[in-house]
């Protein structure tokens, strides 16, 4: 092996290195972005859940008489 072929080598190791750490931190994001949003449906879940109680409080709306 002559130095040209060494060198051609640490470069390509080195480049494998550097965009294994961009995948891994690109992983890393997009799990982060996951759990936001999975937040973030679940806060929304919530908030309808409280609006329909506050809609409907209770004796309201239950039992409506139309036979007249």
């Amino acid at each position: 092996m002559d130095s040209g072929s060494v060198a051609l080598a640490a470069v390509a190791a080195s480049n494998a290195k550097a965009q294994q750490a961009v995948a891994a931190r690109l992983m890393k994001m997009n799990a982060n972005a996951d759990a936001a949003v999975a937040n973030l449906l679940q806060a929304s879940q919530d908030n309808l859940a409280k609006l329909a109680q506050a809609a409907n409080p209770p004796g309201v709306g239950g039992n409506l008489d139309v036979s007249a």
